[in-house]
């Protein structure tokens, strides 16, 4: 039988603390509206995120298009740093970066963030990083949770996960079904590492070297190893929307994520064609030599885990390419040809 206590146990004495989480609700209130699409319908603070459906009508088969990501273990080097600002692009840009291959438009965003302790000014860099992340890619940020875990997290320790809806118009939807040998494939410059491979990167640059982080190193053009490993995910939204909307006839496109060039660019060719890419066609970012030393991984091994400086894959007719990659600079992106399309059986090749 359990004893009881001398004194109520109040949720705050379990480790919750409801003001907090009022303000820090009131602490993103304005970052969130800065989000809103005129779609948008109500206000933070609701059961259920509401979103109007009407421009739909104007599309001959509207089809929803939705994906779910985290930030990863990225979290525990914002967390060594105390920069919990940039990391909510991250978990923007891993959502609508996948679901933007299709050429869906992202609509809107939903967040959730597991807290060991809530802090109201830190879970308002965290959410302002969110708002960044939608602000940059047009979708609207319409709800989300915030939950502590006291007992189950430690008091300084967060988790960050997400989903976003978009929509596309499925005669304009992009499957990679085209594609045919001859076709060019273009990459898009990456920011860095954005959010893949923190596992290994923190076990070979940042375990046993924290001090070194905030240094400035020539080898990253007087950057701190710090500030090079946090540069958020890029958000390819609105030059590769723009590019669609130019009329490029896009045959294929791949995010470049976990599992690098090597197992995400196969995920865009039909079963009888391979991608060649050609690893000098771009000088990759000087981190990707920083660990590629520390780990002594081969290359091989580092283009099946890391982005290698291409965070996006675009897939077009050679007479297409020209055009398109005028467009994608005009929009802000770094633009390589990286590679053709060749006969073959659905994989990535390295010529």
């Amino acid at each position: 039988m359990t004893d009881t206590p001398d004194k109520p146990i109040s949720y705050r004495d379990a480790g919750v603390d409801i003001d907090e989480g009022a303000r820090a609700v009131e602490g993103i209130r304005e970052a969130v509206r800065s989000t809103y699409r005129p779609e948008v319908i109500g206000d933070i603070g609701g059961f259920g995120g509401m979103f109007s459906a009407a421009a739909f009508k104007e599309m001959a088969e509207p089809v929803m298009v939705s994906g779910t990501d985290g930030v990863g273990t990225k979290l525990k080097l914002a967390q060594l740093l105390g920069k919990h600002d940039t990391v909510g692009i991250d978990l923007v840009a891993m959502c609508v970066n996948d679901i933007l291959v299709t050429g869906a438009e992202p609509l809107f965003f939903l967040d959730y963030i597991a807290v060991g302790k809530l802090d109201a000014a830190r879970t308002s860099q965290i959410v302002s990083g969110i708002a960044e992340g939608c602000r940059q890619s047009g979708c609207s940020l319409i709800g989300g949770e915030m939950a502590e875990h006291p007992g189950v997290m430690d008091p300084d320790d967060y988790d960050l996960s997400g989903f976003c809806v978009g929509v596309v118009d499925r005669p304009k939807a992009i499957d990679g079904s085209g594609i045919v040998p001859g076709d060019v494939i273009l990459g898009l410059g990456s920011s860095g590492a954005h959010s893949n491979g923190f596992s290994l990167i923190r076990r070979a640059l940042v375990d046993g070297h924290e001090a070194e982080l905030t240094l400035p190193r020539v080898d990253l053009d007087g950057r701190t190893l710090g500030e090079a490993l946090l540069e958020p995910t890029r958000l390819y939204v609105r030059s590769v929307l723009a590019l669609l909307r130019s009329g490029a006839k896009v045959k294929g496109m791949a995010h470049i994520t976990g599992g690098g060039i090597t197992e995400n660019l196969n995920r865009a060719l039909p079963a009888n064609c391979d991608a060649r890419v050609f690893r000098t066609a771009w000088k990759r970012p000087p981190v990707f030599d920083l660990i590629q030393q520390a780990a002594s991984l081969p290359d091989d091994e580092m283009y099946r885990t890391f982005n290698m400086g291409v965070g996006f894959a675009i897939v077009l007719d050679p007479a297409e390419a020209p055009e398109a990659a005028v467009t994608l600079r005009a929009a802000g992106e770094s633009v390589t040809e990286i590679g053709e399309i060749v006969s073959g059986t659905g994989e990535v090749v390295y010529g």
